[in-house]
């Protein structure tokens, strides 16, 4: 019998107990079902939150701040007044006072820049526009996101901040485009805008700014992204009129470093910055275990599908060593005509392949479209102030994996089955009744 004969064979003798066969496929089905869904909303969530991460922060990027010596000084009383130390920055806003944090000065970036492996360091200038208007259609409040040296947007049309540029350049958020006059996204892209702010002696300013691409509004941040230049010209303006030599003191500032150095590297780098009185963090720092518990919730739902084709497993057990038991006497005459061990193992274990091919492929078909409707209809209702979200997606990778893994297990399953047949004495199984 040749390779082609026994998976013919195999796929006919599968459905000689259509009933039998159908409850083990639909066993198997459940358990595709599940695991396609379940790896569909870990590959959505996970975009999604890839996404929502780069909005704070790009890789190659420390946030550094003055170590918080609040706990020392409560410990051991008032810390002794030092002439040198910046004016500490209070973060909150007005309804509820934030916490503070002692305020880094211009002798402090030079230090971090003198750091080994720090290639650059920015000051973390946040500056607060009073307005944005396009073209006469009215003037509307603006808020701005993090400095751009520590975002990467999630764009809907457009390119990203270049900060490097001598334009001043601005990322406009989606819920700001029926505002100015803009019908689609792509419409705004290259457009002027008037920025309006007030300066320190408090006459109102406007500073033009050209539109270089539109961001999806994220959960972590809803405002727009200014490049460096156009950071720099509105914290100019700012501090118009402030009175000659008054200090400079910044928050934070952002320290970069190369974007290929390993982790012992990066390590060594924060290290360093401690040492001297520094507190950094990347990303991934500032991010925590946001990954970690998706991964957890996900793998959760695996496991309750992993039983599922556990159970489906034994179900292909019963249904091969049924068909085995009823097809004794057909075993002894194929190996009574010459076909040896080998040929009826690999007829039975096709019959297994073929069956868990057949509930997987169902399965994962189903949940794919299943599972793009629910995340197209989730989308448009209960995430639409959620832009990008998209529940459910699925990587024909992971499919692919999905179908193989099913597909062995039901081989493993079936391979007691096909032992037995394998093993069956052709003269014994012409006289079984």
């Amino acid at each position: 019998m040749k390779f082609v004969d026994i998976i013919t064979s195999a796929i006919a003798n599968s459905f000689r107990s259509k009933l039998r066969t159908g409850l083990t496929v639909i066993a198997i089905f459940i358990g595709a079902f599940t695991l396609t869904i379940t790896s569909g909303i870990g590959t959505g969530v996970t975009s999604y939150i890839n996404s929502q991460v780069s909005a704070i922060g790009a890789a190659d990027v420390l946030t550094v701040s003055k170590t918080d010596d609040a706990a020392a000084t409560e410990s051991d009383g008032p810390a002794a007044y030092d002439p040198e130390k910046a004016t500490t920055i209070s973060l909150g806003n007005g309804s509820r006072p934030g916490s503070t944090i002692q305020a880094l000065t211009d002798a402090d970036l030079d230090t971090i820049k003198a750091t080994s492996g720090i290639l650059g360091v920015d000051p973390a200038v946040q500056v607060t526009p009073d307005f944005i208007e396009y073209d006469g259609s009215g003037k509307f409040e603006l808020t701005v996101n993090a400095p751009a040296t520590l975002t990467t947007a999630d764009l809907a049309a457009g390119a990203q901040l270049d900060n490097e540029s001598a334009t001043d350049q601005l990322l406009l958020p989606t819920t700001y485009l029926d505002a100015l006059g803009f019908s689609t996204p792509e419409s705004a892209i290259g457009q002027t805008v008037s920025v309006g702010i007030t300066d320190f002696a408090g006459t109102p300013q406007q500073v033009p700014a050209t539109i270089v691409g539109v961001q999806n509004e994220t959960i972590l941040g809803a405002g727009a992204g200014l490049n460096q230049p156009l950071t720099d010209r509105l914290h100019d303006v700012e501090l118009a009129g402030t009175p000659a030599g008054a200090p400079q003191s910044y928050a934070s500032a952002t320290a970069r470093f190369d974007l290929d150095a390993s982790d012992e590297e990066i390590v060594a780098i924060k290290a360093d910055l401690a040492d001297q009185g520094y507190a950094s963090q990347t990303v991934a720092d500032q991010i925590g275990s946001f990954e970690t518990v998706i991964n957890v919730i996900i793998g959760v739902l695996n496991a309750f599908a992993v039983i599922a084709l556990i159970a489906a497993g034994f179900g292909i057990i019963n249904t091969l060593l049924m068909s085995v038991q009823e097809r004794t006497r057909e075993i002894g005459l194929m190996k009574a005509m010459g076909m040896n061990g080998g040929r009826v193992y690999a007829l039975f274990s096709t019959e297994a392949v073929f069956i868990g091919f057949l509930g997987s492929a169902l399965g994962a078909l189903v949940a794919v479209g299943v599972g793009s409707v629910i995340s197209n209809i989730l989308a448009t209702t209960v995430f639409e102030n959620l832009p990008g979200l998209q529940v459910v997606q699925f990587a024909p990778s992971s499919i692919a994996i999905i179908i193989g893994v099913v597909m062995l297990i039901a081989f493993l399953a079936g391979t007691l089955p096909a032992r037995a047949a394998a093993r069956q004495n052709p003269i014994d199984a012409l006289r079984y009744e």
